[in-house]
């Protein structure tokens, strides 16, 4: 767990460290924008108080406090979940990377009351309205390589093939 608690924290330390340089440090609050690779890669601030693309957004304390609450509990979820079974190197960094993600955001809502969001990518004529921070890719990420590196593939557990499952009639 100790490889999961790591990561966690390098991705949360690089997430706030990310929102400190970008939304306080360049000012981004006041400006609102900064083009820096155009379309490419903008600056654009955005407070999330919803979910992904600010889904189910709400001014209301309600909101704010309920997802807090749920990130709160995925990541509890998240880490028994990685403790009590065997997982391979990859799924446990993915359970660090989900983790760190889900709790940069978390203290964002607490300190903030909404998720700080600036960074925006542009492509080949579409233009997108969204912005999003390095939480929300870790979180993405994370959840990515849960479903790739886990599951039963066959995988051994400590060295040792797992035994074959008797089939029931």
């Amino acid at each position: 767990m100790r490889r999961v608690a790591l990561v966690a924290l390098a991705i949360f330390l690089i997430d706030q460290i990310t929102k400190l340089v970008v939304v306080f440090g360049l000012d981004l609050r006041a400006r609102g924008e900064i083009d820096i690779l155009p379309p490419l890669l903008n600056f654009r601030m955005a407070w999330n108080r919803g979910v992904n693309f600010g889904l189910m957004s709400s001014e209301g304390e309600l909101m704010r406090w309920g997802l807090i609450i749920l990130s709160i509990l995925i990541v509890g979820w998240v880490w028994h979940w990685s403790a009590k079974s065997a997982h391979g190197p990859l799924a446990r960094i993915s359970a660090g990377v989900l983790i760190g993600g889900a709790l940069g955001n978390v203290v964002d809502r607490v300190a903030y009351g909404a998720v700080a969001d600036f960074l925006n990518m542009s492509c080949c004529g579409f233009d997108n309205p969204y912005a999003f921070n390095v939480a929300d890719i870790a979180i993405f990420a994370g959840a990515a390589g849960l479903v790739l590196f886990t599951g039963d593939r066959g995988a051994t557990s400590g060295g040792k093939p797992r035994p074959k499952r008797r089939k029931t009639p």
